[in-house]
C-alpha cells in the first residue's frame, strides 16, 4: 500500500461529520488537509486540530452550489496548496417530504448541492491533478441513490444523479491516472442523521460512526497506483 505522507487534499463540508473525521483520519496519514464549509467558527476549529496534527490546512468558506463561490474559493485554495492529490466530495444536504409536500425551491436546492456541488468541484480541480498526471477522487453518494423511497425524491434523485456522474468521471479520468469512487453509504451517526432527519440515535455499539467511513477512505486512498476500487458501499453489522 502506498504512504499519503506529504499528499495534499481538499474536502468539502469538512468542518464536522464525516468530513470532519475524513480530515483528521487523513492529517494523521501525514496529509495537508484544505476543507471547505459554510460555518466559519467551525471551519476555524477543525483547522486548528488539523494542524496540531503536523500538516499544513487552510479553509475556504462558500457554497458548492455556487460556481462561482467555487471558483474563488478553490483558487484562493489552490495559492496556498497547489494542485490537490485528493479531493474528497462530501458536502451535502438533506430534507424528506412527500412530493407535492416538499417546496420546489427546496427540492431544487437538494439538487443543486448534491449534483451540482461535487460537479463544479470537480471541474475546478481535476485539471490539477490532470497537469500532474495523477489524483484521487472519492464522490460520497448514499444508498438512497441506489434506491428511491417514499419522501426522499429529492435526496434520491441528487444522490442518483452523483452515482452516475462518478461512475462517468471513473471511465474518463482513469485513463490519465486519475482514480475515481463512489461510496454509497447506509445511515452514518453524522449531525445530519442525527439532529435533522432523526432517523437514527447514533448509538455507537449499533450504529456506523464517521470514523467508520473515515477509515474506509484512507484504506481506498493507499491502495498501489495499478489498483482502484470503483465503488463500495459501507452498512451497520446489526442496527
Amino acid at each position: 500500500m502506498q504512504s499519503l505522507q506529504g499528499k495534499n487534499a481538499l474536502i468539502t463540508g469538512g468542518s464536522r461529520g464525516l468530513g470532519k473525521a475524513v480530515a483528521i483520519a487523513l492529517a494523521k496519514e501525514g496529509v495537508n488537509v484544505a476543507i471547505t464549509g459554510r460555518n466559519i467558527a467551525s471551519l476555524e476549529e477543525t483547522v486548528a486540530e488539523i494542524k496540531s496534527l503536523g500538516v499544513n490546512s487552510a479553509y475556504a468558506s462558500f457554497d458548492v452550489s455556487d460556481k462561482n463561490e467555487v471558483k474563488s474559493g478553490i483558487e484562493n485554495l489552490t495559492g496556498n496548496f497547489g494542485t490537490f492529490d485528493i479531493l474528497v466530495n462530501n458536502a451535502g444536504i438533506a430534507a424528506f417530504g412527500g412530493f407535492l409536500e416538499m417546496e420546489e425551491d427546496q427540492w431544487e436546492d437538494i439538487v443543486k448541492t448534491n449534483l451540482f456541488g461535487p460537479y463544479y468541484v470537480s471541474r475546478a480541480v481535476v485539471p490539477g491533478m490532470i497537469e500532474k498526471n495523477g489524483g484521487d477522487i472519492i464522490n460520497v453518494s448514499s444508498t438512497a441513490g441506489l434506491k428511491g423511497n417514499a419522501v426522499t425524491s429529492a435526496y434520491s434523485a441528487s444522490k442518483a444523479g452523483l452515482i452516475g456522474l462518478s461512475e462517468s468521471l471513473m471511465f474518463e479520468l482513469r485513463k490519465k491516472n486519475i482514480r475515481v469512487a463512489t461510496l454509497t453509504p447506509s445511515t452514518i451517526a453524522s449531525d445530519m442523521s442525527k439532529d435533522v432527519l432523526k432517523i437514527t440515535d447514533g448509538n455507537p455499539e449499533k450504529v456506523l460512526q464517521p470514523e467508520d467511513f473515515a477509515e474506509l477512505i484512507v484504506d481506498i486512498l493507499k491502495f498501489n497506483k495499478r489498483a482502484m476500487l470503483a465503488s463500495a458501499s459501507i452498512w451497520s453489522t446489526n442496527p
